[in-house]
């Protein structure tokens, strides 16, 4: 065996694939911390040094897709609505130790996750990320279909170098458009932020949208009841985000073409808690412009911070969360409900997946899913 003639380096037992008449492992050169792949057989595409019957390579962007393009469970593919959470992996170097969480999760798993803001903090690129995510999937022989998301994307500069670096998953934040102030405003100051909105990208005019909004929805065991101000506040508070999202939406449709992907909606990172009414309105405005979504980040109510567990009431949350579900649910469970900073959130996980049933995509950063079920 090929792992028998590279005695001196480390084996990754879990990496040893033999298909067509050609073996793929993954080792450690001895006293070091570099990894190289070893391929036997039909080396064409790869580059490296010979040693025994092996030729090892560097662990370069290059071997890295000339190895996904030999085997196919490497290449990250769309999750759809599956439960799953996003391990996030900062420093290229845990996506093997997730994987030890994620096999005992019940739980789709995106490996290759990492916001533009990240990456800048930290002199990352996006396909720096999709190939160490994917040499520990291969190092750790995880063969089932995982997930990648191109995080909290901002402007339509940001998305080129996910899509060449094969992202399958795309998070759309339109931060910076939402209107806070709406939340205070009075009603004269709401009609002139509304009057001001770009109604030619939202399709719309003011009176077409009050009309669409006239009166009172019922969801499951919830009534939703909107007179003028309700609708007003929404539009003026995410009417700006819902046009960003559609410019960045149909510049990836015009760069992904029929390859599907993976979409999401984020004003999680907003200063104001987005209501039930708003969130109606962002899903029924993202329907009405053809704009599908994988899943829909709200801004729930208390505060989600970074590695440790949720600040807030739990009781409150729980009917937050159910209310935003029952949203969802009227919607036909088209998308999921996102939550997003839910690294160590261990009170959440139980009332995210009562309330939407497992239909809810959790953007973590660490092994929080675990032993969580549906």
């Amino acid at each position: 065996m090929l792992g028998d003639k590279l005695g001196e380096f480390t084996i990754y037992d879990g990496s040893l694939v033999e298909q067509a008449g050609t073996t793929y492992l993954l080792v450690k050169e001895p006293d070091t911390l570099v990894k190289k792949l070893a391929v036997n057989g039909d080396e064409r595409g790869f580059s490296g040094e010979r040693h025994s019957d092996a030729l090892l390579c560097p662990l370069t962007p290059e071997n890295a897709e000339a190895l996904r393009q030999r085997l196919s469970w490497l290449r990250p593919v769309p999750l759809g609505l599956e439960t799953s959470f996003g391990y996030g992996d900062r420093l290229g170097v845990a996506t093997p130790g997730h994987i030890r969480a994620a096999r005992e999760a019940n739980a789709a798993a995106i490996f290759a996750q990492q916001s533009v803001r990240e990456n800048t903090r930290i002199g990352r690129t996006p396909q720096q990320v999709m190939d160490a995510a994917m040499w520990g999937v291969f190092q750790a022989g995880w063969r089932e279909p995982w997930g990648s998301d191109a995080d909290h994307m901002k402007a339509p500069g940001d998305i080129d170098a996910f899509i060449a670096a094969g992202y399958t998953g795309f998070t759309i934040d339109p931060g910076d458009y939402v209107d806070d102030g709406a939340e205070t405003a009075d009603d004269a100051t709401l009609r002139a932020k509304v009057e001001a909105l770009p109604w030619p990208e939202l399709d719309s005019s003011p009176e077409a949208l009050r009309q669409r909004f006239n009166g009172t929805f019922q969801l499951d065991g919830l009534a939703l009841a909107f007179d003028d101000r309700t609708v007003y506040k929404a539009a003026a508070k995410y009417g700006g985000a819902l046009a960003h999202t559609v410019r960045m939406a149909r510049e990836l449709k015009r760069q992904k073409g029929d390859i599907p992907f993976d979409l999401e909606m984020s004003v999680d990172e907003t200063n104001t808690m987005t209501t039930l009414h708003e969130h109606f309105y962002i899903a029924s405005e993202l329907r009405r412009l053809g704009i599908g979504i994988t899943s829909l980040a709200p801004r729930f109510v208390g505060s989600f911070e970074k590695g440790i567990d949720y600040i807030g009431d739990l009781d409150e949350l729980d009917r937050n969360i159910a209310g935003h579900a029952a949203v969802m649910r009227y919607f036909g469970n088209s998308y999921k409900l996102s939550v997003h900073t839910g690294s160590d959130k261990f009170g959440v996980y139980p009332i995210a997946l009562k309330h939407t049933g497992g239909c809810v995509p959790v953007d973590g950063g660490f092994s929080a899913f675990r032993g969580y079920s549906v």
